[in-house]
């Protein structure tokens, strides 16, 4: 019978042990299925076994699943590259938590030989675009799948900024800065920050205040279509900064604009036929049983 994914990419966190033990494992594994196989060049680096070398960017045009083995951050950055060629994702968790990376890497084999042959739940998240734009030209741009974060980038220092919805102005704030969560996201930092836990399959974005000056400044949940728009406004004297994921970052000055909306590409995942979302958030966050 052929293979359903032919070619696999696989993406890992270089410099973690764990992650080089279990890559070792996992690509052996695969080769002993008969598929076709291509790391990511980093992390093809810290495995003794020859296998092909691709960027992220070209395993997401050349393969047909990609399994990222690390934590939610190695996750977060595979997706981004991932997303505009919408191949489908799976993750072996070798991090903390795990929200995104949900297969045990001890027993990685047990969960992701029937994923091979077809038995999987499927599941879609949405990502925001962000662009900076400065006197009226887009100065710098990038997507988020958990988050857009405005923050002073100062400790103990507020920063002003005006919010827009749809051109609508909501409210002028002052506030250590702002958390923009997609469903995904609601679950990371924008939970430490006050705000609500939403359903992955939810078509709504959080707008999540970090420490307001005004204490009726609470979470607003909006629809996902919603064009948002952050000014900063010339009274200013910081330099804030904007960060995607926390994971790549721009400098922000007064009167600058942040245009987020939601992406046109879908991030497809993979899950065990097993896997319950509410199982997931009570085993990482410690609830009660």
């Amino acid at each position: 019978m052929a293979n359903l994914f032919s070619h696999i990419g696989i993406i890992g966190r270089p410099g973690n042990p764990e992650v080089q033990s279990t890559l070792s494992s996992l690509v052996q594994f695969l080769q002993s299925q008969h598929h076709t196989l291509s790391l990511e060049s980093e992390c093809a680096e810290i495995i003794s076994i020859k296998v092909n070398k691709l960027s992220k960017e070209k395993l997401g045009e050349l393969c047909d699943l990609i399994i990222v083995v690390g934590g939610d951050g190695s996750f977060l950055d595979a997706a981004r590259s991932i997303v505009n060629w919408g191949r489908p994702m799976v993750g072996i968790n070798r991090g903390r938590l795990g929200f995104l990376t949900d297969i045990s890497p001890q027993a990685f084999k047990q969960y992701l030989l029937p994923i091979l042959q077809g038995k999987y739940q499927t599941e879609s998240r949405f990502l925001l675009d962000m662009t900076l734009m400065r006197d009226n030209q887009a100065i710098g741009s990038s997507s988020a799948l958990n988050d857009v974060v405005l923050y002073s980038g100062d400790i103990a220092r507020m920063i002003e900024f005006e919010v827009r919805i749809n051109q609508q102005f909501v409210y002028r704030l002052r506030s250590d800065g702002l958390i923009t969560a997609t469903p995904t996201g609601s679950t990371a930092y924008s939970l430490s920050g006050g705000g609500p836990i939403l359903h992955p399959t939810l078509e709504a974005v959080v707008l999540v205040p970090m420490h307001p000056h005004t204490l009726t400044s609470r979470p607003i949940v909006l629809d996902s279509d919603d064009k948002i728009e952050l000014h900063i406004t010339s009274a200013n004297i910081l330099h804030p900064r904007v960060s995607c994921d926390g994971q790549v970052n721009f400098n922000v000055l007064p009167n600058d604009r942040i245009l987020i909306s939601k992406k046109d590409k879908l991030l497809n995942l993979l899950h065990p036929l097993d896997y319950d979302y509410y199982h997931t958030l009570r085993t990482k966050l410690n609830w009660s049983i």
